[in-house]
């Protein structure tokens, strides 16, 4: 059975590409083939081959699917701003439309058993004054994995988004607590909240790590359940 998932943050610097990186690698240790998607991309860098964008490099990695780079990021932009920003300065304006054309181009040739396709920023990060992103996820009815990024503040955010996700009409496949802040004052009782207020299964908490990798983050978290 396929599993396919998308991965939302609660803000930009939650650790999405991290975590999708983790969750990549866990699924490859329990034997599924596996491929990572990032269709939007901002800050990517210019190689002889193109922009590339470290984030879809890192999911790439742990695709045991092998894809071009331009089907794992076919909107790649320079600058590190808002996308729906960099693709009017450059006059390529973003769509809805286009976006799921694309992935479902991938999605249909595509024969992991466990495919994510990362966000970019937020849940509900802007493509146009009329669109976000969140409107791709509802088009391809992904349920989807929240990654909250453990610091203050972090609680509206999440429970906003769940709150969103939910209005959208998709399923909440689970979320997992990643700890960006060393620091955060009163963590348990954070996570005790979420816990309390979030209807949806927890599938880890990622320690804060001084130097991450997927591995490491592999041995925190768990899979979604295949009918979640």
């Amino acid at each position: 059975m396929k599993q396919k998932y998308f991965i939302a943050g609660t803000d930009t610097d939650a650790g999405k590409t991290l975590i999708a990186a983790g969750l990549l690698n866990k699924s490859k240790s329990e034997g599924l083939s596996t491929v990572g998607l990032k269709p939007i991309a901002a800050g990517c860098e210019e190689t002889p081959e193109g922009l590339r964008n470290d984030d879809a490099l890192m999911l790439m990695a742990q695709s045991t699917e092998e894809l071009p780079y331009e089907q794992v990021n076919p909107i790649a932009f320079a600058p590190p701003i808002a996308p729906h920003i960099a693709g009017q300065q450059l006059r390529r304006p973003l769509s809805a439309g286009r976006i799921v054309g694309l992935l479902r181009g991938v999605l249909m040739i595509n024969r992991a058993q466990f495919t994510l396709v990362e966000g970019a920023g937020g849940y509900r990060v802007p493509l146009n004054p009329k669109e976000t992103l969140a409107d791709v996820t509802k088009e391809l009815n992904l349920p989807v994995i929240l990654v909250v990024g453990m610091k203050l503040g972090c609680l509206n955010h999440a429970l906003l988004t769940v709150e969103a996700i939910q209005r959208d009409g998709l399923k909440l496949a689970g979320w997992i607590a990643n700890r960006v802040d060393e620091d955060m004052a009163v963590y348990k009782e954070n996570i005790e909240t979420l816990h309390a207020m979030i209807q949806a299964p927890c599938l880890g908490e990622v320690p804060f790590l001084s130097e991450p990798t997927p591995e490491t983050v592999a041995s925190h978290i768990k899979l979604p359940s295949v009918d979640a």
